[in-house]
């Protein structure tokens, strides 16, 4: 029997409609050129619909022309800071603070600059910059005459080479590292407009506490009526069960937690219908599971020694009542080493790297909503129980299999 081809056609849209969807919130700027160009030309035929899906239910406007797709993503959370940015390039380490105000510099600089750029020029530019004294009194400074400042603007450099802004002509950031050469890159200016996420300009914000003015970024209108507040809600809430790996109820007002519970059903369709996740609904809460496990930035577990440091403290932590503190965990790190070591990296295995692992292990956990942070403790959330070990069943040959119990209430 043939499918009728109303039906291949719908199918094939809506796989088209699926595949730009997800590759704009696991890549938020794609390019017409390189790794997501398939992407980009699938995002620019359905920009019309996907404009109007993503203004609905997150508020995030899409911008899409002969070059760019640009899906302005804010954060549902904004004081969250498990996922900073990195430079994969690099070994994948954290943005620090320096690296982010860098980063904020090199673009100041680039915006006002030429076509093309010697990074010894844009080094020049952002020591300038940087010497303006309301820049100075916050404690920060760039002489960029050290290594590990220079290599702090190659990592930044790693980081627009990765979303397109730069384009490197000649030479190698490793050699300006080591003050052994420079390095051309062309700017992609268009790519470089289309960077900056908020609905208006930072210039525009005059609130002095850093909590305050990233409110200011976001805010779009004021809530004075009860279709606005319930359109800002349902934004909200899409956005955290697109972007959290858990929304707990426990992290919602009153007023978020009634709209949900009346819309849980709604809510979580659409996102099911447009990117293919699946909504593991429990008492506590809400994780939007991924089938295709791609649309995530830290994976769970993960191979390599930190990701086996980091299943197994899972595991222990799964079984505690209470806050567990670092120190602990420390000498548990040190006692998995003598019974997994021989499948750990070398490093791994030195005495004293066992703060350094529980460290790694503890931002993978708090990342994922597993687990959350003291100064000197860590507290269990409860997705954490998936990774229990429950009571070993013994079952005689041929039985019916038993189910494994599941800790976490459902």
């Amino acid at each position: 029997m043939t499918t009728p081809l109303a039906e291949v056609l719908d199918g094939q849209h809506a796989a088209e409609l699926r595949k730009a969807a997800r590759a704009l919130l696991k890549q938020p700027l794609l390019l017409a050129r390189g790794r997501y160009a398939d992407e980009f030309r699938l995002a620019r035929r359905h920009a019309s619909e996907l404009r109007e899906w993503f203004d609905r239910n997150t508020g995030w406007p899409l911008q899409v022309d002969t070059e760019v797709a640009r899906l302005r993503k804010s954060p549902g959370v904004l004081t969250d800071p498990t996922h900073p940015a990195r430079d994969t390039t690099r070994g994948a380490s954290p943005f620090t603070r320096r690296r982010y105000v860098l980063l904020c510099l090199a673009l100041a600089a680039l915006e006002r600059g030429e076509a093309q750029i010697a990074l010894g020029r844009l080094a020049d530019q952002i020591v300038l910059d940087a010497a303006d004294p309301r820049l100075a009194v916050t404690g920060i400074e760039f002489a960029l005459e050290r290594r590990d400042e220079r290599l702090d603007l190659a990592t930044v450099v790693g980081l627009l080479l990765d979303l397109g802004v730069l384009r490197r002509v000649a030479g190698e950031e490793e050699a300006y590292v080591s003050g052994a050469g420079d390095v051309l890159y062309d700017v992609e200016r268009r790519v470089l407009a289309g960077l900056l996420a908020s609905r208006r300009g930072p210039s525009t914000v005059h609130a002095e506490d850093l909590d305050d003015r990233l409110t200011e970024l976001v805010t779009e209108t004021a809530l004075d009526s009860d279709e606005l507040r319930f359109r800002a809600m349902r934004r909200s809430l899409t956005r955290r069960m697109l972007d959290d790996p858990v929304l707990y109820y426990d992290d919602l007002t009153d007023a978020e937690l009634g709209y949900l519970t009346r819309q849980r059903g709604f809510l979580t369709a659409r996102i099911t219908e447009l990117t293919g996740l699946v909504a593991e609904v429990r008492a506590e809460g809400i994780a939007m599971v991924d089938p295709e496990d791609d649309l995530t930035d830290v994976r769970m577990p993960e191979q390599g020694t930190h990701g086996h440091v980091t299943l197994l403290l899972a595991e222990h932590l799964a079984a505690a009542d209470g806050p567990v503190d670092l120190d602990e965990l420390a000498l548990r790190v040190r006692e998995l080493a003598s019974r997994h070591g021989g499948f750990w990296s070398k490093s791994a295995r030195e005495p004293g790297t066992e703060t350094e692992l529980v460290d790694q292990a503890v931002a993978r956990l708090a990342a994922l909503g597993l687990v959350s942070r003291t100064p000197h403790a860590v507290v269990v959330r409860p997705a954490l129980a998936r990774y229990a070990v429950g009571e070993t069943v013994i079952r005689e040959p041929g039985s019916a299999p038993v189910p494994p119990p599941r800790k976490a209430t459902s």
